[in-house]
C-alpha cells in the first residue's frame, strides 16, 4: 500500500469508529500537554503517512471538544452529519479549486443547485444569489459589502473609483445587543464607531422599530439597517416588515443577520416569527449550525444579484471565461483559491430532503419548549427569555446569587461528563445558555439534561 493510500485508509478507519463511540465532551488534557504533544521538531526527513496520521489522533484527541455529541449545548454550534463529513472528505480527496467555473465545473454547478435549494428552503426571492463562505461572518461581510456599495452608489458616489476617501458619510443602525461579528465585518469594511447608531434594546436584546423610525430621522446621507433573526442569547427576532417600511422610506439597505435564526422558515410553527423577513436585501446564515453541515460552511444570501457581484467579482485575463460557462463562484465571495464548498452542503441538504429539514428544527425547538418547561418546575432557577426557538437563558430567581450559584451549577453539570455548559454575562446577570441544535438531540437528551440540572441545583444550594 502507498504510503498516501495507507494514510486515506487510517483515517477513514478512524473516523468511522470515532463517530460511532462514545467521546469524552470535554478536553481531557491541559494546555502544556498538548504543547508537549503537537509542539515537537520538525523531523529531517518525512514521515510514512499512516504514521503521521497516528501521531495526529493521539496529539489531538486529549484536546478534542465533543460538540457533535447530543449533549452539547454551550455555544450555537451543530454536530456534522455524518453524510457530509463523508462529502467533505470527498471533497479534499478531489482537491479542487472553486474560484472559477473552468477550475472545476463540478464545484460550481453543485453550488447553483444549493443555491436554488436554499432559497426554496428559506423561502426567499428566487433571483437572490448566494455566495459560499466559511460562515455568518463572513456572510455578513459580502451582505454588507454589497450593501456599501450600493447605498453609495444611491448617493452618487463611485467606489469603485474614489474607495472610501471622500465618501458621504455611511450610517448604520442596530440593535445595542446586534452580534459581535456583524460589527467586525463593518471594520473590516472600513467602517467605525463615528457610523454606527447602537440603539436602545427591550428585554430580549431587540430593536424597536419606534425606536429605529426615530432615531433615523433627520439623518441624511447612505443607510444600512441591520436586523436580527435569532439573538444570540434571547433567539429572539425583530420586525422585519416594519424595518423593511422604515429602509425604503430612507432608501436604505436592510441586512438580516439569520446565522441560525433564519431557519425559524422552514417549519409551519415558527415561521410567524419571520413575517416580512423576504423583504430584506441581504441575509447571513451559517450552514455549520442547523443544517449540520461540517465547517466551514455559510452562505451570504443577497436579493440584488447585480449589487452582489459588483462588490466581490474578481477578474483578469487568466482567469478564463467561455460564453457556455456556468456562475463563477468567486464572483459572489471573497477569495479565488478556495474550498468546494457547495458539495458537503450538496451533500447534506439531498440527505435531509425538505421533510428531514423541517423535521431537524422542529425538535430542537420542541425539546427548547420541554427543557424550559422543566427548569420552570426548579424552585430557585427561572427561565429569562421567552423561548420562541432553540434558546434557553436561565439565571437564578434570588438575582443577588447568580454570580456565584450559576457558575457552580455549569460546573457540577460539567463535572458528570455527561453534559458540556457554559455560562454568560447577560443584562448585568450571570446565566447559563443553552443552545439545543446538535444534530442528534431531542427529547430524551433533554429531559436527562433537566433531571441532571435538578440535582445538581440541589447539592449546590446544599453547598
Amino acid at each position: 500500500m502507498h504510503k498516501e493510500s495507507s494514510a486515506l485508509h487510517r483515517a477513514a478507519e478512524y473516523g468511522e469508529r470515532y463517530r460511532q463511540k462514545p467521546a469524552p465532551l470535554h478536553p481531557t488534557a491541559t494546555v502544556e500537554e498538548l504543547r508537549q504533544l503537537f509542539c515537537i521538531p520538525l523531523p529531517q526527513d518525512g514521515l510514512p503517512g499512516d504514521q503521521v496520521i497516528n501521531d495526529l489522533i493521539a496529539a489531538a484527541e486529549p484536546g478534542l471538544v465533543g460538540n457533535t455529541d447530543p449533549n452539547f449545548y454551550a455555544w450555537v454550534m451543530g454536530g456534522s452529519d455524518p453524510t457530509g463529513v463523508a462529502a467533505d472528505w470527498l471533497t479534499s480527496i478531489w482537491g479542487q479549486n472553486a474560484g472559477i467555473f473552468q477550475t472545476s465545473p463540478a464545484a460550481a454547478v453543485a453550488e447553483e443547485a444549493v443555491e436554488r435549494w436554499l432559497l426554496e428552503l428559506l423561502d426567499l426571492p428566487r433571483e437572490s444569489s448566494i455566495g459560499f463562505v466559511t460562515g455568518a461572518t463572513m456572510a455578513a461581510f459580502v451582505g454588507l459589502s454589497a450593501a456599501r456599495t450600493q447605498v453609495l452608489s444611491r448617493a452618487g458616489y463611485d467606489f469603485e473609483t474614489h474607495g472610501l476617501q471622500g465618501a458621504p458619510k455611511m450610517h448604520v443602525f442596530f440593535s445595542e445587543e446586534l452580534h459581535i461579528t456583524n460589527i467586525t465585518a463593518l471594520r473590516h469594511l472600513g467602517l467605525g464607531d463615528n457610523n454606527f447608531h447602537a440603539l436602545p434594546s427591550d428585554a430580549s436584546g431587540l430593536l424597536d422599530p419606534e425606536t429605529l423610525a426615530e432615531a433615523m430621522q433627520g439623518i441624511d446621507g447612505p443607510k444600512i439597517i441591520i436586523a436580527q433573526a435569532g439573538h444570540i442569547n434571547s433567539g429572539g427576532f425583530e420586525d422585519f416588515a416594519a424595518f423593511a417600511e422604515i429602509a425604503k422610506q430612507h432608501d436604505a439597505w436592510l441586512h438580516v443577520d439569520g446565522a441560525f435564526g433564519l431557519w425559524a422558515q422552514a417549519t409551519d410553527e415558527t415561521r410567524h416569527l419571520t413575517q416580512g423577513i423576504e423583504q430584506a436585501d441581504s441575509w447571513s446564515v451559517d450552514g455549520h449550525k442547523w443544517l449540520q453541515i461540517p465547517y466551514d460552511s455559510g452562505f451570504a444570501i443577497v436579493r440584488h444579484p447585480d449589487a452582489h457581484r459588483k462588490a466581490m467579482e474578481i477578474s483578469a485575463s487568466y482567469l478564463n471565461v467561455s460564453p457556455g460557462d456556468g456562475r463563477n463562484p468567486s464572483s459572489y465571495c471573497p477569495g479565488l483559491s478556495r474550498r468546494a464548498r457547495g458539495f458537503a452542503a450538496w451533500a447534506v441538504l439531498r440527505g435531509l430532503g425538505k421533510t428531514g429539514v423541517t423535521n431537524l428544527v422542529r425538535r430542537h425547538c420542541q425539546a427548547a419548549q420541554t427543557l424550559a418547561s422543566r427548569i420552570s418546575d426548579i424552585d430557585g432557577l427561572t427561565v429569562l427569555n421567552t423561548v420562541q426557538l432553540n434558546q434557553i437563558v436561565l439565571s437564578t430567581t434570588e438575582e443577588q446569587s447568580d454570580k456565584t450559584l450559576i457558575p457552580a451549577l455549569a460546573n457540577r453539570l460539567n463535572d458528570d461528563h455527561g453534559t458540556f455548559v457554559r455560562t454568560a454575562e447577560w443584562h448585568g446577570r450571570t446565566v447559563l445558555r443553552i443552545s439545543i441544535i446538535s444534530r442528534e438531540t431531542g427529547p430524551s437528551h433533554v429531559e436527562r439534561l433537566a433531571d441532571a440540572m435538578q440535582q445538581a441545583w440541589a447539592a449546590v444550594q446544599i453547598g
